[in-house]
């Protein structure tokens, strides 16, 4: 059966790939696997039958014959650990890739997201100038990390891997806020993930839904 994922019938971004879904078709194309996509409106992802597969209603989902997942961690995972060509295959290696994939996750993420919200969503609070720097100097604490890790590595640890896409794809949503310029090789290294085919892919089949109309 061919796989099935979910995405936005129209993406709040606009096409730029920073939606969710953009993750799992880049994981998919590295593996050169066919999938299938189901777009969903607002009110689709409130429907029952989606609720089931994603209890939070929430964009993407994967299906695959009797099993379904959501969450793009989980997802990525589960496709690098099934098909070749995003997880190396030396025990220390392969261990290290997963640790950036949660990495990229649950440590450089959750302050990246906070600031697309603080600049989006919460623009017109009376206290988001005040916050707002903030929020930015907890974003630069980890990418002061990261760019030392990374130094002039193309990518985390040897080859790419899962954990590069995952943290290249976090990474994108910093573009807009102009402090992924602040970081040379980071920026370089985003690039790198962008110029990869597949993410080539990932990014035109998602666009050609979401791009707006002439």
């Amino acid at each position: 059966m061919t796989i099935t994922i979910t995405a936005f019938e129209r993406s709040p971004d606009g096409g730029k790939g920073l939606a969710r879904d953009t993750r799992v078709r880049w994981a998919l194309e590295e593996m050169g696997q066919p999938y299938e996509v189901r777009f969903l409106s607002s009110a689709g992802m409130a429907a029952p039958e989606h609720l089931a597969i994603h209890p939070f209603g929430q964009i993407p989902t994967y299906e695959d014959g009797s099993l379904s997942l959501f969450e793009t961690g989980s997802i990525v995972f589960h496709l690098a650990e099934r098909h070749a060509g995003l997880l190396p295959t030396e025990r220390d290696a392969r261990a290290r890739a997963i640790t950036w994939m949660f990495a990229a996750l649950n440590t450089v993420e959750p302050p990246v997201f906070e600031l697309t919200n603080a600049r989006v969503f919460e623009a017109d609070k009376p206290w988001s100038e005040a916050r707002l720097p903030l929020v930015k100097d907890r974003v630069r604490a980890r990418l002061d990390r990261l760019s030392a890790h990374l130094g002039v590595a193309d990518w985390l640890d040897g080859a790419f891997s899962a954990g590069d896409l995952l943290m290249v794809s976090v990474l994108l949503r910093l573009r807009m806020s102009g402090i992924l310029d602040e970081y040379q090789d980071l920026a370089a290294y985003v690039a790198r993930g962008e110029a990869r085919p597949a993410y080539a892919r990932a990014f035109a089949a998602q666009f050609a839904v979401n791009a707006p109309s002439l």
